[in-house]
């Protein structure tokens, strides 16, 4: 009488286990393609953020105007919100020096000096007038000499399309961080100023996105910009 064959059915438990090592394997690869993924979005932010950053430091030295990086930095808890970032230049050199405090200063004096020379000018404009008609009045030439100062400071946008307008990929985030702040700016508007003849602001912007992190360290006299595949700490000082 003929046997039947045993059939069998089913995994061993050894088969299992190497299943489940595969799975594990591909898993494992998915995660890092998508960090290496992430982390090439960053990099690639890092990457043209530090073109730019170049571009405008050389277009305010030849041009002899203020230049600025404006960012837009939405709230760190708000993911729908990209980072936006574009150029704008002063209509004239506000400044040509790196410290723009004591520049400030000095354009305030220079401010009351013109004021008081166009006081000067429309009370001698008076006494020659003789009363008649058609002199400005002293507060119509405080009001032309304030409204002059104020066009040369305001800024346009700059024009140049290799520095429109950018929008970061959804996920990236970027921290901005000068001279001039104890801390990095992570939300609002943040700025970062260009001058004539050369001059920057020491800055340091941090891009990152997940837990891939790229910091631009930016020096003030040459514009140079260094990309560091890393977080850094703001400077104390």
């Amino acid at each position: 009488m003929r046997q039947r064959a045993f059939t069998r059915s089913g995994f061993t438990l050894l088969e299992l286990i190497i299943v489940i090592a595969i799975v594990g394997l591909l898993m494992g690869g998915a995660v890092m393609s998508m960090g290496a993924l992430t982390g090439s979005k960053a990099k690639s932010s890092a990457t043209e953020l530090a073109g730019t950053i170049r571009l405008l430091y050389d277009s305010a030295a030849l041009t002899g105007r203020t230049c600025r990086l404006v960012f837009e930095l939405p709230s760190p808890k708000d993911d729908d919100t990209p980072v936006k970032y574009h150029a704008e230049c002063a209509k004239t050199g506000l400044t040509a020096r790196k410290d723009r405090d004591d520049e400030l200063r000095e354009w305030k004096e220079k401010e009351r000096d013109r004021e008081k020379e166009a006081k000067k000018r429309e009370e001698d404009q008076r006494f020659k007038s003789l009363g008649g008609e058609g002199a400005p009045t002293m507060q119509e030439l405080l009001a032309r000499e304030k409204q002059r100062v104020e066009d040369s400071a305001k800024y346009d946008a700059y024009s140049n399309e290799e520095i429109a307008e950018r929008a970061l990929p959804d996920a990236v985030r970027v921290t901005v961080w000068t001279r001039h702040q104890r801390d990095a700016v992570k939300s609002g508007t943040a700025y970062m100023y260009f001058f004539p003849q050369g001059f920057t602001e020491r800055a340091q912007i941090g891009i990152s996105q997940g837990n891939n992190v790229w910091t631009l360290t930016v020096q003030s006299l040459t514009g140079k910009v260094a990309v560091v595949p890393e977080e850094l700490e703001v400077p104390k000082s």
